[in-house]
């Protein structure tokens, strides 16, 4: 039987959006310019696979360690914000993937930063 990432990521709404990112990311790195590929696009893609990592490593800790990992995640997610933006600014990456992109990103920012403020109450 095989499990889709739906069903295994039902009750984490954040990792289940920071999954499908990882995915349109990885689709999207392969329409880079090659040099931009192995160092933007790699980097972005090893950000992202850090987030996630982090994401589950919270979800399975409670109060101040859990508060510290999400934090964590957060750093990681502006710099993969900044690398994004950069793959826009040298032209790597067309107008329309780093909306859908950044899109994603955002709404995984708002998801996280609301996990932030119900850990610290």
């Amino acid at each position: 039987m095989t499990t889709t990432p739906d069903n295994r990521f039902s009750d984490i709404s954040i990792i289940h959006k920071t999954y499908k990112f990882y995915l349109a990311l990885y689709s999207t790195n392969q329409f880079l310019p090659k040099r931009d590929r192995y160092t933007l696009g790699v980097k972005a893609e090893n950000i992202s696979l850090e987030i996630l990592e982090t994401l589950y490593l919270a979800n399975s800790k409670a109060g101040n360690i859990r508060l510290e990992l999400l934090e964590k995640a957060d750093v990681k997610l502006k710099v993969l914000q900044a690398v994004i933006r950069l793959c826009h600014d040298t032209k790597a990456l067309d107008q329309n993937k780093y909306l859908a992109l950044q899109s994603a990103l955002q709404e995984i920012g708002k998801m996280l930063g609301g996990w932030i403020k119900t850990t610290k109450s």
